[in-house]
Parts: structure tokens; C-alpha cells; sequence
């Protein structure tokens, strides 16, 4: 069986809420330094995405550009990941980023989905099986990962399929 690995990052720290568009939003100068820290703690665990599902927003593209950065310089040799910036990830909810994952080729390993919240966090709750369950949802916080792992296809993947096997917050 071919293990696959899911790691859903909520974005960096973005501007407050005011005279900007939600979808506009920047990261903060904190939230960039996060961000590249997510990219570091991403290669130094030797995660190295073959495909990114990015929301279109403006704090979700900045995040996966720092990120990347921390990522090519780790890569040594290897492609880069192919990006898709779905709509349906910056205003949807579990369903979307589950319809997205079951389009993902069974060639691909290893997805990194960079999203918002209350998203990221009841993903990852929802796809933990029966015994890592207790019943109440962490939420991640800006630049928090959630690294999942499972056996079945990305097109059979579903609530309860993949075990979280490591998390972290980064911050730079």
C-alpha cells in the first residue's frame, strides 16, 4: 500500500479586518516570518509536497509564497510542487477541501493544503479515526500545520480515514 500525506496549513498572520477587502487581506510582517517558518519546519520534517491546494486570497498566496521559499532551498534537485488556487477553498468548508482532495491523482504522495479556519481545524478533526477522536476540535492557529497520514487512494479519502501524526505551530 502507498501511504499518503495530507498537511493542511491554516495562513499566516493577516492584516486586521478594516478598510480591506476580506479576500484582500495581507500577511502582517509577523505573519511573513511565520510563514517562512512553516516552510523550514516543513523541510527540516522532510515534507516536501508533490501538489498545493492554496485558497485565492491574498494571506493564503503570501503564506505559500514564504513558504516556498523555505521549501525550494530544501528540495535539492527535486520539481517543484505543481499550485492550484481553487476557488472553493477561500469560502468553503470541509465538503470542498474533501471534493478537491478526491480529484487528486493516486500518483501524488504527499498534498499540502493551505487554507483559513474554522476549515483547516475541522478537517483535521473530522479525518481523525475513532481512537485519536476525543470529541472536541483544536483550533489551529495562524501557521499551524496538521501532517494526516493514510493508506487509501485520495478519491476514497474520508472523515475518520487519515491519522494526524505530527502538528505544529510555527512562528519566525
Amino acid at each position: 500500500m502507498t501511504t499518503r500525506t495530507l498537511i493542511l496549513l491554516r495562513h499566516a498572520k493577516a492584516e486586521t479586518p478594516g478598510d480591506f477587502d476580506d479576500y484582500d487581506r495581507a500577511l502582517t510582517d509577523r505573519g511573513g516570518l511565520d510563514a517562512d517558518a512553516a516552510g523550514a519546519w516543513l523541510v527540516d520534517e522532510r515534507l516536501h509536497p508533490d501538489l498545493v491546494i492554496c485558497s485565492p486570497a491574498k494571506r493564503t498566496r503570501q503564506t505559500w509564497q514564504n513558504a516556498a521559499i523555505a521549501l525550494a532551498q530544501g528540495r535539492s534537485g527535486q520539481a517543484a510542487p505543481e499550485v492550484h488556487y481553487p476557488e472553493s477553498l477561500y469560502l468553503g468548508r470541509g465538503g470542498e477541501v474533501f471534493d478537491l482532495l478526491h480529484e487528486v491523482p493516486d500518483t501524488v504522495r504527499t498534498v499540502l493544503v493551505i487554507g483559513h479556519n474554522p476549515t483547516m481545524s475541522e478537517v483535521s478533526a473530522v479525518l481523525l479515526p475513532d481512537d485519536q477522536y476525543t470529541g472536541t476540535v483544536v483550533e489551529m492557529k495562524t501557521s499551524g500545520l496538521a501532517v494526516h497520514t493514510g493508506e487509501k487512494p485520495w478519491s476514497s479519502v474520508e472523515p475518520g480515514s487519515m491519522r494526524l501524526t505530527r502538528s505544529h505551530t510555527a512562528r519566525g
